[in-house]
């Protein structure tokens, strides 16, 4: 029984269709790029005849397990110039998209414990407003004002020298954003269908021309993966490699509390990265385990050290409680930057390698990654970020000055 008139009915955000035989373009990934994608193909390439895949639920893999962070306080030109186009999006898409998913721009602060640290991060300030992203550097008084749970007394192991402060910065309600998109999708007539895993891939010659499903073959001309982790698991399928690796990334949350911290602090050394939802619980996440794997967890050590770095920086979270820990699939780059843009097969692109960036990278990836798709070329902002830059050695080498570790 098709379902295709769902969406008169006033309980439902968007249909649950049934597939069909074609589209115009296929996108593999129900996530929060794979939505945006979807999205702008509709409203700026007018390609209504497609679909999104997702071989779960809609944004139940990453886009559901990240901490939310949105910033574009990122050093090399190429990668200031996507991120800053992603948060000027992120600050008129709750009025585009018609659905307000709680973007907070509460600032984002990024603390400096060792000389080394204060001179990466001052460099990063220069690079960031030589490129139009606002920053600041605060001293610790400073630092103190802002946020004044810190622990800013110069007696603990990693004392706070400093901060990059981006005014702008903020977090948003994960889930909210991928059912505004998703809502936007359906009523462009984009066919969202979940529970539907990419099996295959079928192939004329080098062209992609369908994608083999749980639910049946959709022959299509286009194929867009949006798969974050399982990138690479795709890729296979397709006869090509990607230099990604799968890692899983943790992140916790504690029982709700009033409101005690106002903005967002991250700390690469002690690695640690705290704010807190708008519900009133702790958000907190940390490094990635170092093994490779698709588990949705991680280990035990990452959490015991990522707590004993918060209760370090925040003394008043050592009455708090773990309320649940989950772990998303994070793919990573050897120059930790994204990979947007053409593959080996023809008619097939790719978005992935997004690392930690994912979430907040979410408008601009979409909106490039449906311009090549739409176009068959880069736009300016995803051209650096080809795959074939790890054989012309034109790398992007973000490796901590994301403030991440990968």
């Amino acid at each position: 029984m098709s379902t295709h008139h769902l969406p008169e009915h006033p309980d439902f955000l968007w249909r649950n269709p049934e597939p069909k035989s074609s589209y115009d373009a296929v996108i593999v990934g129900g996530g929060g790029h794979g939505l945006a994608t979807a999205y702008f193909l509709a409203k700026n390439h007018g390609m209504t005849n497609i679909a999104v895949l997702e071989k779960g639920w809609l944004a139940g893999g990453n886009m559901a397990r990240n901490t939310t962070i949105i910033r574009s306080n990122y050093l090399w030109d190429e990668s200031a110039a996507i991120y800053e186009h992603a948060l000027k999006l992120w600050e008129i898409l709750p009025e585009e998209l018609e659905y307000d998913f709680l973007f907070s721009q509460r600032g984002v602060m990024n603390l400096a414990h060792t000389l080394g640290d204060v001179r990466e991060s001052m460099r990063r300030v220069g690079a960031n407003k030589l490129n139009g992203v606002d920053a600041e550097w605060l001293d610790p008084q400073q630092v103190k004002e802002l946020c004044p749970i810190l622990n800013i007394n110069d007696n603990i192991r990693y004392p706070v020298m400093g901060a990059t402060y981006q005014p702008r910065a903020g977090i948003a309600k994960h889930d909210h954003v991928a059912w505004a998109f998703a809502r936007k999708c359906d009523e462009l007539g984009v066919d969202i269908i979940q529970n539907c895993e990419v099996t295959g891939f079928l192939k004329d010659g080098n062209r992609v021309v369908g994608v083999k499903t749980n639910q049946g073959t959709i022959h299509t001309e286009k194929v867009g993966l949006c798969a974050a982790g399982h990138s690479s698991v795709l890729a296979e399928m397709a006869g090509f490699r990607l230099p990604i690796q799968s890692h899983p990334l943790q992140a916790l949350v504690s029982e709700l509390h009033e409101p005690v911290h106002p903005t967002v602090v991250m700390s690469n050394h002690v690695h640690v990265y705290v704010s807190q939802a708008h519900k009133g619980e702790l958000v907190m996440g940390a490094g990635v385990d170092s093994y490779n794997g698709y588990g949705q967890r991680g280990s035990f050590h990452v959490i015991e050290h990522q707590m004993a770095a918060a209760v370090e920086l925040f003394p008043i979270f050592a009455r708090a409680h773990v309320l649940r820990t989950w772990g998303g699939i994070v793919d990573t780059t050897l120059d930790a930057s994204p990979i947007v843009g053409t593959t080996p097969v023809e008619n097939m692109f790719v978005n992935c390698g997004w690392g930690t960036g994912g979430f907040k990278g979410t408008p601009a990836a979409g909106m490039t990654f449906a311009h090549t798709i739409a176009t068959g070329a880069p736009h300016k902002l995803n051209r650096p970020f080809a795959l074939e830059r790890f054989e012309t050695g034109a790398l992007i080498d973000e490796h901590g000055a994301a403030a991440v570790a990968h």
